[in-house]
């Protein structure tokens, strides 16, 4: 596929884009080589070749996530200047 400067143009419209002249050229310098290493990377013979999501073969290796804490509601109700039930007692804020 050949980049012309109506395609440049198109893309700039659709894109909403204002390019200068500079700009253009350098867009259509940069897609034309992008373009000519897709058609080289279409020339590898990848038959047999499985599909890959990582190039590596190693799975994560994140501890399990659990709680670590676990309920220290009471102790921590103790611990509080004073409380209501099952909740901290604070000033009042908003009059």
């Amino acid at each position: 596929m050949k980049i012309t400067d109506e395609l440049i143009d198109y893309i700039g419209e659709l894109s909403r884009l204002e390019l200068s002249p500079e700009e253009k050229e350098r867009a259509q310098k940069d897609l034309t080589d992008i373009l000519n290493y897709m058609d080289k990377l279409n020339e590898l013979d990848t038959t047999g070749m499985g599909e890959l999501t990582h190039p590596f073969d190693e799975a994560n290796r994140f501890r399990d996530d659990g709680n670590l804490n676990g309920d220290r509601r009471e102790e921590m109700l103790r611990n509080a200047p004073a409380a209501k039930g099952d909740y901290f007692k604070v000033f009042k804020t908003v009059e």
